[in-house]
């Protein structure tokens, strides 16, 4: 299986890497990707698999199905991007590009890595003449969005055993930490206008509401968990004239936590110091939910069959060239995110000490597995699919050390020689998980009991609000 896998993808990979640059230079925000559902869609189709566009009834969503029966193992696979990271690809300096728009969390990468394995796994189904289903879905607006999330709502993961995805990172690790649950929330303020001399007395600021609002949170922050983050940012000051009274202006919550109960809570609790802001303001407050997510669930069989595939597989060895680039990355980064280098790993599963990456500018081992209940202090919509199927999450090492994502400087690593052979690595290490289950079912049968025990003991509740649909980075709904 090994040598069938590493002999597909190096076969293949020019036309995998083909795949991620074109989605790299097509970048488009959450729910708006159309350019690239369109281009793997098609991918999927002329590789074979069966599409099906627009599930959940969201139109950049889709899922791509080879054979029939059981079992049905799913890769997920991402391809959205974020506002203000354009950045010149393999550049050492910070050079933006005029769209604005850059892969900042190398989902070019991650999708197109996701996509890999299906096809590996697909091969190697039709080579052997094995039974069996698998899926590709194609996952939109993770960032900010939480398609997943919605996808879940919609019973699209139903049906499916097990299922695998990864993420591009410093790091070569099983992703094993649980995750922060999450509700983002738009919290709009409509007031008076007035003319800001003349008749003030007669106005009602929306925008006092905003920023009182703002106070009363940060009062709040002391009497929450600590593991709680609450982020915020306004995004309506309601105008540019100071001697006008605004009438409108909002503010978006992002509330986090390491569970959706907890989520939950915080959420009443803020909502009613937006209450309380209106109520001083003498003016009204809307609020909306715009998305939300659960907490990770990781499921440590399917992670040890995993991190046995991936010590299978190996790490990247990275050239003299590679290593030189990420070396002047480094060199970009400030004393704080140098420092943070092994913390922000360690958010990725690694384990290990700063002794063990010491003058390493390219991560080129994998890391012990060593399940742990600490908590990945970001959030991520993989998590609705892990209360629904068993899940395993792995990351391979794409970028410098400390390169923090979200930055100009993950922009510019997305489509580097490194940053490709870390993809495919990926894509071998999910083909070979996928296909280990399809070809062991007491090995499937040990991660779909763990996965029961978890069900018996949890309901899952989706946490998005029935009559939410998904929003644009701009504030459009997506119709169904």
């Amino acid at each position: 299986m090994k040598n069938f896998i590493n002999h597909y993808i190096e076969e293949h990979q020019d036309y995998f890497q083909s795949v991620s640059t074109y989605i790299y230079e097509h970048p488009e925000t959450r729910f708006e990707e159309y350019e690239s559902a369109a281009f793997l869609a098609k991918a999927c189709e002329e590789q074979g698999f069966t599409v099906t566009k627009g599930i959940a009834n969201i139109p950049t969503a889709f899922q791509a199905v080879y054979g029939s029966g059981k079992p049905t193992i799913s890769y997920l696979g991402e391809f959205d991007a974020l506002p203000n990271l354009s950045q010149e690809p393999n550049e050492s300096t910070y050079q933006p590009l005029d769209n604005h728009i850059g892969h900042g969390c190398g989902h070019n990468l991650l999708g197109t890595g996701a996509f890999a394995a299906a096809c590996a796994t697909k091969a190697y189904l039709e080579e052997n003449n094995l039974p069996g289903t698998v899926i590709f879905f194609g996952c939109p607006g993770e960032e900010g969005g939480s398609g997943k999330t919605f996808m879940a709502k919609e019973g699209v993961f139903k049906g499916v055993d097990a299922a695998l995805t990864w993420h591009p990172s410093p790091s070569n690790s099983i992703m094993k930490l649980p995750s922060l649950a999450n509700y983002q929330i738009t919290f709009n303020f409509k007031g008076v206008a007035a003319h800001a001399a003349n008749s003030p007395h007669l106005g009602r600021s929306a925008l006092d509401a905003v920023e009182l609002m703002n106070v009363g949170v940060n009062y709040l922050r002391e009497h929450v968990i600590p593991e709680a983050r609450l982020h915020y940012a306004v995004t309506d000051t309601g105008g540019f004239s100071p001697n006008v009274v605004q009438p409108n202006a909002t503010v978006v919550y992002l509330i986090r936590a390491p569970h959706i109960n907890q989520v939950r809570e915080i959420y009443e609790r803020v909502c009613n110091v937006a209450k309380g802001a209106s109520l001083m303001t003498g003016t009204e407050v809307t609020i909306e939910m715009e998305k939300a997510c659960s907490n990770y669930v990781p499921n440590r069989a399917l992670e040890k069959i995993m991190h046995e595939q991936f010590k299978a597989v190996g790490a990247v060895q990275p050239t003299e060239t590679d290593i030189a680039f990420a070396k002047d990355i480094w060199e970009t980064l400030s004393p704080e995110e140098q420092g943070f280098a092994l913390e922000l790993i360690e958010g990725f599963g690694f384990s290990g000490t700063k002794e063990s990456i010491k003058n390493k500018y390219l991560l080129d081992f994998i890391s012990p597995y060593e399940a742990s209940d600490e908590i990945f202090y970001g959030s991520t919509d993989v998590a609705d699919v892990s209360w629904n199927v068993p899940t395993a999450q792995l990351t391979c090492a794409t970028s410098a050390m400390g390169t923090p994502l979200h930055t100009w400087q993950m922009t510019t690593q997305g489509i580097s020689n490194f940053s490709h052979a870390g993809m495919l690595n990926a894509a071998r290490v999910m083909a070979m998980t996928g296909l280990h289950l399809f070809e062991n079912e007491a090995a499937l049968q040990t991660v779909k009991a763990e996965f029961a025990q978890f069900q018996k003991e949890n309901e899952y509740i989706n946490p998005i609000a029935q009559g939410v649909r998904p929003t644009t980075l701009s504030g459009k709904k997506i119709s169904e």
